[in-house]
């Protein structure tokens, strides 16, 4: 292996698991790959190892306009665009301006995490909703594909549809942080390439730190693209050991409240939901199923909050309450006969289940997107 005298490594080395490119210079930079382990075949950086053998959690991720200057490339060039989205968090995820970055070439949506659901779901309705929701950021759609990457829960239709649209071009995978891109590829490698390695993948955002590029048996590659970070999402500003228990990891477990007007929900200290005017209704929370709720009155909230932040309401801890940014206030009017969704990005969303109206509240950290959507299910 090419090495100059202060350690850098060549220009064509770069590491098998994130794709940055290697350095054996400082510890504390990204690629940093010890002498020791120059030698092997394939050679993944020390971040990447201690991801995928001790699930560490790092901090190193690259600049936003290294993301943006990466998607550039795309409209460049004659390709299929696979666009990953996570169900969970999925405005939260979608590139809102990706036909802008990728010109005429087509695209296959894959919705991701379809295994945190509800069981028992028509998935024909969750694609309509969907299409429908993709139709709103002006997106063009070659074909919408639900899957679970982690569960392999309709790959066969994901390899069908890049079959199809494919055409012998090169294909781009993009998407925001942690919506299982990496996941998703590695399965891909499995089924189109004779190619061993595997991407890094963890439950922490902003794993893959460059562009990988992963040739195929048929002279195309699969070019992985780096997670975008966008700060909109809870996932981004929580402390990093909160996002496994706001995150979920398995099949959600709808929880419906029976609420009358002024009571409030606590989504530990991350989140309010305030019913502060309407007849009284159910609600259905679809987060995480170990991210503790609690009911209270409105006129009561403040005092609650301040006297048991970090302690009966936690997430976060009392350590971590000063990394998460102050609330916020979002006031939604959910009109009469109306379907409708509250969705917190990276938290979940709360299902308003009756067509009565209703006037609600949401105190969320500051930046992080909070909209009222036609409802999912």
């Amino acid at each position: 292996m090419d090495q100059d005298a202060m350690g850098s490594l060549d220009d064509a080395y770069v590491c098998a698991g994130c794709g940055v490119k290697l350095q054996s210079v400082n510890s504390r930079q990204l690629g940093y790959v010890p002498q020791t382990a120059l030698e092997k075949e394939d050679i993944t950086c020390q971040r990447c190892f201690r991801i995928k053998h001790y699930n560490e959690i790092s901090t190193m991720t690259l600049d936003h306009n290294a993301f943006l200057h990466i998607l550039n490339h795309i409209g460049d060039t004659r390709s299929l665009v696979v666009h990953i989205v996570d169900i969970f968090d999925f405005e939260g995820s979608f590139i809102s301006g990706l036909q802008r970055f990728i010109g005429a070439n087509p695209v296959v949506l894959v919705v991701n995490k379809v295994d945190l659901l509800p069981k028992n779901l028509n998935f024909n309705k969750i694609e309509h909703w969907v299409r429908r929701q993709a139709k709103q950021y002006g997106i063009k759609l070659a074909e919408v594909v639900l899957t679970s990457a982690k569960k392999g829960i309709g790959f066969e239709r994901v390899v069908e549809a890049l079959k199809q649209h494919k055409e012998q071009h090169d294909i781009y995978v993009v998407g925001a942080t942690n919506v299982g891109k990496s996941t998703l590829i590695n399965r891909l490698i499995t089924d189109y390439s004779d190619l061993k390695r595997e991407l890094t993948t963890s439950v922490y955002p902003g794993t893959t730190l460059d562009v990988v590029e992963i040739p195929l048996d048929d002279g195309t590659r699969i070019i992985d693209t780096p997670g975008i970070v966008y700060h909109h999402r809870l996932t981004e500003v929580a402390a990093k050991t909160d996002l496994p228990t706001i995150m979920p990891g398995t099949t959600i477990k709808p929880k419906v409240y029976q609420l009358h007007e002024a009571q409030t929900l606590f989504f530990g200290a991350m989140v309010r939901f305030d019913f502060v005017r309407g007849q009284p209704q159910s609600f259905t929370c679809y987060t995480a199923n170990h991210l503790p709720i609690h009911r209270t009155k409105l006129e009561r909230a403040d005092e609650l909050y301040q006297t048991h932040k970090g302690g009966m309401l936690s997430p976060p801890d009392q350590d971590r309450l000063h990394e998460l940014p102050s609330w916020t206030k979002h006031s939604f009017k959910v009109q009469q006969g109306s379907n409708t969704d509250i969705a917190v990005s990276g938290l979940g969303w709360i299902q308003v289940n009756s067509s009565l109206g209703a006037n609600l509240v949401i105190h969320a950290p500051a930046g992080v997107k909070v909209i009222m959507r036609e409802a999912m299910i």
